[in-house]
């Protein structure tokens, strides 16, 4: 079971990624390494406000970190967080395994008698 602590944090990081251009900005950050806000606003057909809107959810989901330096700001892909995610899936996969395999035992039990 997740910690309450990571509980959530792991609801934000869901939250985060349930948006396709917060998704899409990860994905860029994980490509081409830390790029400046501005770089990062020319790929989409939205303002720099609201790509920096984007960024600051995923900053409290703890997927990117920001750097400045002077007036430019550096947003890099911080993936560290995921392991909880992962931590998370792997639960929901091991009990659906268990399942299944009870479900394939319950069958190969019947087709024997």
């Amino acid at each position: 079971m997740v910690e309450y602590r990571n509980d959530e944090m792991l609801s934000k990081m869901l939250k985060a990624l349930s948006d396709s251009t917060r998704r899409a900005l990860l994905t860029q950050l994980c490509q081409q390494g830390a790029s400046r806000v501005t770089d990062l606003a020319n790929y989409y057909d939205m303002s720099l406000n609201a790509i920096s809107k984007h960024i600051k959810v995923l900053e409290s989901a703890g997927l990117v970190h920001r750097t400045t330096m002077g007036r430019t700001h550096w947003i890099e892909a911080r993936l560290e967080q995921v392991e909880l995610m992962e931590t998370w899936l792997d639960s929901l996969k091991s009990i659906w395994t268990l399942r299944l395999d009870t479900l394939e035992q319950l069958l190969n039990d019947g087709e024997e008698q």
